[in-house]
C-alpha cells in the first residue's frame, strides 16, 4: 500500500462499513482480507480496495452466503478476465438453497398457523397444543 493512498485503522473502518472490528479481525485472521500492514505504532492499516472487500463479504453475507462461499466468491471476483459462470453457477445454487428454505418456513407456518388454531384458551392442563407438541395427541 502506497503511503499517500488513504488509510483507514480498524476502528474507522468498522464504522464505514458497520463491521464490527473484532469481525474484521476475524475475516483477516481466516483469509478473507488480506493481512494489514502495520503503522509504526503497531496499529492496523486497511486500503480502500480492503474497504471495498468488506463491504462485498457484508452484501455477501446479507444474501445468505457461507464464509466458504464468500471464499470462493472473492477468489472469482479477483479473475477480472474470466468468464462469470463460476459466480452464475454460484447464485443460483444460493438461490436454490433460499427457495428451500422458504419452502419449509412456509409449512412451519402452516404448522403453527394450525396449531394455534387449536388453541380453546384453558388452562394448561387442557392445553392442545401442550398435548401435540409432547406427541400425546
Amino acid at each position: 500500500m502506497m503511503m499517500s493512498e488513504k488509510t483507514y485503522t480498524v476502528g474507522r473502518l468498522a464504522d464505514d462499513t458497520g463491521i464490527k472490528p473484532v469481525t474484521i479481525r476475524y475475516y483477516e485472521r481466516i483469509g478473507l482480507l488480506p493481512k494489514a500492514i502495520r503503522s509504526d505504532s503497531g496499529y492496523r492499516l486497511y486500503a480502500k480496495a480492503d474497504y471495498s472487500r468488506l463491504l462485498f463479504i457484508r452484501r455477501s453475507r446479507g444474501l445468505g452466503f457461507s464464509l466458504d462461499d464468500i471464499r470462493e466468491l472473492l477468489s472469482l471476483a479477483d479473475r477480472h478476465q474470466e468468464s462469470c459462470a463460476g459466480v452464475d453457477a454460484k447464485v443460483e445454487q444460493q438461490l436454490e438453497q433460499v427457495r428451500s428454505r422458504l419452502k419449509d418456513l412456509r409449512a412451519m407456518e402452516h404448522e403453527l398457523e394450525r396449531l394455534s388454531a387449536c388453541c380453546e384458551g384453558g388452562v394448561i392442563m387442557d392445553c392442545r397444543i401442550i398435548e401435540t407438541l409432547s406427541g400425546s395427541a
